[in-house]
């Protein structure tokens, strides 16, 4: 029996781990939690909307057949001589490998920003942000020290403009919860280009902007962070700022493990595979979601989106499971369906296919997208069970 390890419980790992477990293809799952957890809704746990922990599902409860095992482990070398992905735990020999192990911070160089600010890449940060957050409005009332109350977002991409929607949301409770006037709290959205959520038309980065700095933050565009120090952000051309909380979500790049195993890689670090999501340097490893450089028919490279990584990761268990049996594989076909970002609670922009979507309605489509995604991993009883924790309360 040949030896299918998927290394990764992301998007495309997930959507890859369950397609097999549907058909009983065997196969070993490892990923260093013993949950999957929603990295597009990251922002509601760090912003106060629900318990971070609401925004996960076990593992072993999407696996259902005998012959799908995971294993918690943090993978740490990929060795393709001997065909062995190297865990901290122990080894792990394959036949055949799928790679989804997901993105790193990209801090391009800029001094000080990896050791001083904080990074929303997965629950655990989610969780410090928060707490962060709220350790800083209680420190306020201790000393009276303004900067507490600083917020600074670096990056203006979906990322960081969704998180600053939460934040202006949630920092009215925050202060009414500790006696702090809301006019003392600053949130700075700092971006080096010119303008915010460049995934959007025009029109709908003007509503985002007008939503967001009429609840409150502060949108800087062209201004470039060029250094960055505890409690301080430097800026080109302008003062420093004083921040009590400073949070970058300004770039990602592919996990290292792949350029360090001797993939060829993009300048972000991606592995480029072919037509079928299998990699251009060895037929028997398939790679998906945000590890994977794939051109659409144009020669354009696919975004690093949530919706691109879960149908990666669909095609990839079709995939992999005819490459065991030797049948004929499968060409990927990205479907792109749009770009929604919210901007807090009950408000968003973006496209649902071509058609722009904004307010209410693009909040919406957005909560559509999660139904979707339940029930495309774990079906009706999945779809039920995080539709009444996370949907009905958003």
């Amino acid at each position: 029996m040949a030896d299918i390890l998927i290394l990764g419980g992301g998007y495309a790992g997930m959507m890859a781990a369950t397609g097999l477990d549907r058909i009983s293809e065997p196969f070993t799952l490892i990923n260093n939690h013993d949950y999957h957890y929603f990295t597009t809704l990251l922002h509601e746990a760090a912003g106060g909307r629900d318990e971070p922990m609401k925004y996960t599902v076990p593992i072993r409860d999407m696996l259902r057949k005998p012959s799908s095992r995971f294993v918690q482990d943090e993978i740490v070398r990929l060795d393709r001589e001997r065909r062995v992905a190297v865990g901290r735990a122990g080894e792990y020999p394959y036949e055949w490998l799928v790679v989804t192990l997901g993105w790193v911070p990209e801090y391009f160089g800029i001094p000080g920003l990896a050791e001083h600010s904080l990074v929303l890449r997965n629950i655990d940060t989610a969780i410090q942000i928060r707490r962060h957050i709220e350790s800083q409005f209680e420190a306020y009332k201790d000393d009276g020290d303004p900067t507490h109350l600083r917020i600074v977002v670096g990056g203006a991409g979906l990322t960081g403009i969704e998180l600053v929607g939460e934040l202006v949301d949630w920092v009215p409770q925050l202060c009414l919860r500790h006696g702090i006037d809301r006019s003392l709290v600053d949130i700075q959205n700092i971006e080096a280009m010119p303008t915010i959520l460049p995934q959007v038309s025009e029109d709908l980065r003007e509503v985002a902007s007008r939503v967001l700095t009429e609840k409150g933050a502060r949108l800087r565009t062209n201004t470039k962070i060029v250094k960055v120090e505890a409690g301080e952000v430097h800026v080109e051309g302008d003062e420093p700022v004083r921040a009590g909380t400073i949070i970058w979500t300004g770039g990602v790049r592919a996990n290292p493990l792949l350029s360090d195993a001797g993939f060829t890689v993009d300048r972000r670090g991606r592995a480029k595979v072919d037509a079928y999501l299998r990699s251009v340097d060895d037929d028997h490893v398939f790679i998906g979601g945000d590890t994977a450089w794939f051109e659409d028919e144009q020669g354009k490279p696919l975004p690093p989106t949530a919706q691109v990584a879960t149908q990666m990761g669909q095609c990839i268990a079709e995939n992999v499971s005819s490459a065991v049996h030797g049948h004929a594989l499968k060409p990927f076909h990205a479907s792109l369906k749009g770009t929604l970002a919210s901007l807090g609670r009950e408000a968003g922009v973006g496209n649902v296919g071509k058609i722009p979507v904004k307010g209410f309605l693009a909040s919406f489509f957005k909560e559509a997208t999660k139904v979707k995604y339940f029930w495309e991993l774990g079906g009706l009883r999945l779809t039920a069970e995080k539709t009444g924790e996370i949907v009905h309360i958003t």
